[in-house]
């Protein structure tokens, strides 16, 4: 079966556009000369949707954007040059090419100086960019959203054909190849493949999957990114009946959840959320719950653009994604959300394939028995 992910060159043109006219109001507002963007996600944000990615572990890539008041470049080198004309920057776009010798990156410095006159330049790898620009990235625009749920429903689509196809013997590192080739396969980047099973589920939250059979039961998480856009989302198959604690434990945290997301309007921070999770893993006899792991937080061009803690005060917006993450031991719950400008929460990740059951209004996934 063949999938792929599709975007308009059009429409990424004149999403590009948009940005750029964003990028320039943040240079005049910080009366910077140049902005350069480096850094995987930005870049992706900066093209509406391409990479500069090689390393998929890296932060930054092979490529970098540079935008003056008059101008904008993709500073590239000879080796990477024309695969990203061809594959990852549209034509249509109003960006110009500084493609300099690999082994002489003195020359883009060169050019970056030659057009900023000398000036301040401004960067994510500085962490000097201004708020407004920031907020830009996080809150999503109408063709952004339509990526998104490309990723997130082929992320989902990949969960679902890995752990239909799962047996107790496995490994949990053939898990998360499986995952992970299930992922390429649909074109996502396997930014995270998270695999455990009976053995050390319950001993630990972020489960590095080892050469252990997963046994009776495992837990696979992907964060998948496609576009630059993180599809975030966790699920569990069981190799015989949940006992009657694991089935508690697992609507127990459907219920944390479905308090935190009924927080989840415009206009909440997110440490708001945060406490709200606090109390509800108290008022559900876990007392200690929000100190074992991070319980998530907004999404987007990152797996999380902010985490969730008591000082956060970002406040969420309509069109801003998110993916929240309550645990217990050997339970977890995650899914991508998209917020709406009523306050309706999209799942980004929902796969009907997958049983489910409504909680507060929402469908929310259940354990795969299968036995």
């Amino acid at each position: 079966m063949q999938f792929q992910l599709n975007t308009a060159s059009a429409d990424r043109a004149t999403e590009i556009s948009q940005k750029l006219t964003w990028m320039r109001e943040a240079l005049q507002e910080t009366q910077a000369s140049g902005l350069r963007l480096s850094g995987i996600d930005w870049f992706a944000w900066a093209t509406a949707g391409g990479s500069n990615m090689v390393l998929l572990a890296a932060d930054t890539g092979v490529a970098e954007v540079l935008v003056t008041l008059d101008g904008a470049w993709i500073l590239t080198d000879e080796i990477e040059a024309q695969r990203l004309q061809d594959e990852e920057v549209p034509p249509e776009s109003d960006y110009q090419w500084l493609i300099a010798p690999w082994a002489k990156k003195v020359e883009r410095e060169s050019f970056v100086q030659k057009v900023t006159q000398g000036g301040e330049v401004i960067s994510d790898l500085e962490g000097n960019l201004p708020r407004s620009l920031i907020n830009h990235k996080r809150v999503l625009l109408p063709s952004e959203v339509d990526r998104y749920r490309q990723v997130g429903t082929l992320a989902s689509e990949a969960m679902t054909e890995v752990l239909i196809q799962a047996s107790p013997d496995w490994s949990e590192v053939q898990l998360a190849g499986a995952g992970a080739a299930a992922l390429w396969t649909r074109g996502l980047h396997p930014a995270l493949t998270l695999a455990a099973g009976e053995l050390r589920l319950p001993k630990y939250r972020h489960t590095l999957p080892k050469q252990e059979k997963i046994g009776r039961m495992a837990m696979l998480v992907f964060c998948a990114r496609g576009f630059g856009l993180y599809a975030n989302l966790t699920r569990f198959v069981y190799f015989d009946r949940l006992s009657d604690q694991e089935a508690t434990r697992h609507r127990q945290v459907r219920e944390i959840e479905a308090i935190a997301l009924d927080q989840c309007q415009t206009g909440t921070p997110l440490n708001q959320i945060y406490y709200t999770l606090k109390s509800a893993y108290e008022q559900q006899g876990y007392p200690t719950a929000i100190h074992e792991h991070h319980q998530g937080g907004t999404t987007g061009y990152l797996s999380r653009e902010v985490v969730a803690n008591p000082e956060t005060s970002d406040r969420l917006s309509a069109n801003i994604a998110m993916a929240w993450n309550p645990s217990l031991v050997a339970a977890k719950i995650e899914d991508t959300f998209l917020l709406h400008e009523d306050n309706r929460l999209e799942n980004l990740t929902l796969d009907p394939r997958w049983k489910s059951i409504e909680v507060n209004g929402r469908q929310r996934p259940l354990p795969l028995e299968k036995f």
